[in-house]
C-alpha cells in the first residue's frame, strides 16, 4: 500500500487514529466519526462491543457548535460503519 492509499469501506476511506475512525471524503460535505467506547477481548483480539457515530460537517464556515450534525450509539463496530454509511449517502 502507497502512503496514498486508505482501507475503504463500501467505497469511501477509513483513517484510524488511536480509538477514532474517521470515515467518508474529506471533500464532501460531511464525514463520519466513529470513536469505539469500549472493547471486550476474544482470545489475542479486541472486539469493539460500544461505537459512537458522529456526523460531521467539513465545512470550515460551520460554527463550533454545529459541526456534529447527528449523533448515535451502536453496539458494534459494523453497526456503527452500517449507520455511518446511511448518513453519508443521504447527506451527501
Amino acid at each position: 500500500m502507497t502512503e496514498q492509499e486508505f482501507f475503504t469501506y463500501k467505497g469511501l476511506p477509513l483513517v484510524r487514529k488511536d480509538n477514532t475512525i474517521y470515515y467518508g471524503n474529506m471533500s464532501d460535505k460531511y464525514v463520519a466519526m466513529l470513536t469505539v467506547l469500549s472493547t471486550h477481548k476474544v482470545k489475542d483480539l479486541e472486539i469493539a462491543d460500544k461505537t459512537r457515530v458522529q456526523l460531521m460537517s467539513t465545512d470550515p464556515k460551520t460554527p463550533a457548535t454545529e459541526i456534529i450534525a447527528k449523533t448515535s450509539e451502536r453496539g458494534s463496530l459494523y453497526e456503527a460503519l452500517d449507520v455511518a454509511s446511511i448518513w453519508l449517502s443521504k447527506n451527501n
